[in-house]
C-alpha cells in the first residue's frame, strides 16, 4: 500500500474500452491507479471520469517500447514505492478483414509488438518490482481473448498473440511462485468497446456470412478483474472467461 493506505495498480491501454472501465472500477474501489497508453488525452479523460477524489496517475507509454515501459514502472515506483497489480491490457487487432496471404510483415510485427512483446515487457518490469519490494509479491492479470480458442476469419496475428498470452500467463504463474507473485488471465468475448463496434453492424462468421453478434457491457468485465485483483495472494483465478451470453462461441457455426 502507498502512503494513503491504498493498493497500487498499473492498467495499460487505459485510455478507452476495457482498460478505462477496469481503471475506473479499481479507482472506485479505493485503489491508486496508474493509467498508461500511447496518447495522453484519452488517459486524462479516464482520470476525469474517475472523479476528483480518485487517485489516478497518467503516464504516456508505448508498451512495445522497452524504454517507455521502464519509465512507466519507474514513475509508479517513484510516486507510490510499490506495485500490487498489473492489468496487462494494451492490445490491437491489426488490419481488419485482411486475408492471411495478404497480411504484410509490417502489420504482423505491429500486432506482435503490442500484444505479445508489450505484455512481456510490462510483466517483466512488474515482476522485478514485485520481487524486490517489501512485503514481497503482487498480482499480474493478463487480458487474453476467447479468440485464442476459437479464431475469427482473417485474424491470424491477433489469434496467435492471444494464444501466446496463455503461455506467458502460465510461465509467470510458475516463475512467480517463490516470490508471492500470482498471475491469472481473463479471456473476454464481445465486450462493447471501440474494437467491437463491428459486432453490432455485422461481422464475418466462419461460414462466410455476416452476422450481428450480442455484446456485453465492459463494466461486467471490470467487475471480474476487480474480484481477481482483490483476492489474497494465497488464492488465484488462473483463467476466467467472461463473454456475452448469446455470442457464437459454444457450438458449431
Amino acid at each position: 500500500m502507498n502512503a494513503r493506505g491504498k493498493k497500487i495498480a498499473v492498467v495499460t491501454g487505459a485510455g478507452s474500452g476495457i482498460g478505462r472501465s477496469v481503471a475506473l472500477t479499481l479507482a472506485a474501489a479505493g485503489w491508486s491507479v496508474a493509467v498508461a497508453g500511447r496518447r495522453p488525452e484519452p488517459l486524462e479523460g479516464t482520470a476525469r471520469a474517475a472523479g476528483a477524489d480518485a487517485d489516478v496517475l497518467c503516464v504516456r507509454a508505448d508498451v512495445s517500447d522497452p524504454d517507455d515501459v521502464a519509465a512507466l514502472f519507474a514513475t509508479v515506483h517513484e510516486h507510490h514505492g510499490r506495485l500490487d497489480l498489473l492489468f496487462n491490457n494494451a492490445g490491437t487487432f491489426g488490419p481488419s478483414g485482411v486475408p492471411l496471404e495478404d497480411l504484410t510483415h509490417e502489420a504482423w510485427r505491429a500486432v506482435v509488438d503490442v500484444n505479445l512483446t508489450g505484455a512481456f515487457l510490462c510483466a517483466q518490469a512488474a515482476f522485478r518490482q514485485m520481487k524486490a519490494q517489501d512485503p514481497q509479491g503482487g498480482r499480474i492479470i493478463n487480458n487474453g481473448s476467447i479468440s485464442a480458442h476459437v479464431p475469427r476469419p482473417h485474424s491470424i496475428a491477433y489469434t496467435a498473440t492471444k494464444h501466446a498470452m496463455t503461455g506467458l500467463t502460465k510461465s509467470l504463474s510458475l516463475d512467480g511462485r517463490p516470490y508471492r507473485i500470482a498471475c491469472g488471465q481473463i479471456d473476454i468475448g464481445n465486450a462493447a468497446t471501440e474494437m467491437t463496434e463491428r459486432m453490432q453492424t455485422g461481422t464475418l462468421q466462419a461460414n462466410g456470412q455476416l452476422a450481428v453478434e450480442p455484446v456485453m457491457d465492459a463494466a461486467d468485465v471490470a467487475r471480474t478483474v476487480l474480484h481477481m485483483a482483490e483476492l489474497p495472494l494465497e488464492a488465484n483465478v488462473q483463467f476466467a472467461t467472461v463473454m456475452a451470453t448469446a455470442m457464437p462461441y459454444i457450438g458449431r457455426g
